[in-house]
């Protein structure tokens, strides 16, 4: 896995978004400013994990490479070293792809 500089806290997940390769049909080029967020993300990275009502510490239902689907406007994104992250709750996580 790549070694990235953020670590996750609490119940966080840093992912990067899998960009959809571009077909242009018909000649129409559409600026990136237009464009949706792609929702399918790989996990880099895991926080410490959520803590229930017992203090206990509630375990991830993903792992570092899954490829997931995230919530459109779930997140926040940080861009390092010239490369955009973005840090969901594991709540924003909506299902592991197969």
């Amino acid at each position: 896995m790549a070694n990235v500089k953020i670590k996750p806290i609490g119940d966080r997940v840093l992912v990067e978004h899998i960009e959809e390769k571009e077909q242009v049909r018909g000649g129409i080029i559409i600026p990136d400013s237009a464009k949706e967020k792609p929702q399918e993300a790989k996990v880099i990275a895991l926080g410490t994990g959520k803590k229930n009502d017992d203090s206990k510490v509630t375990p991830f239902e993903v792992k570092v490479g899954d490829r997931v689907l995230i919530s459109k406007y779930g997140g926040t994104e940080v861009k390092l070293d010239e490369k955009k992250y973005t840090l969901v709750r594991e709540d924003d996580i909506l299902g592991v792809i197969g």
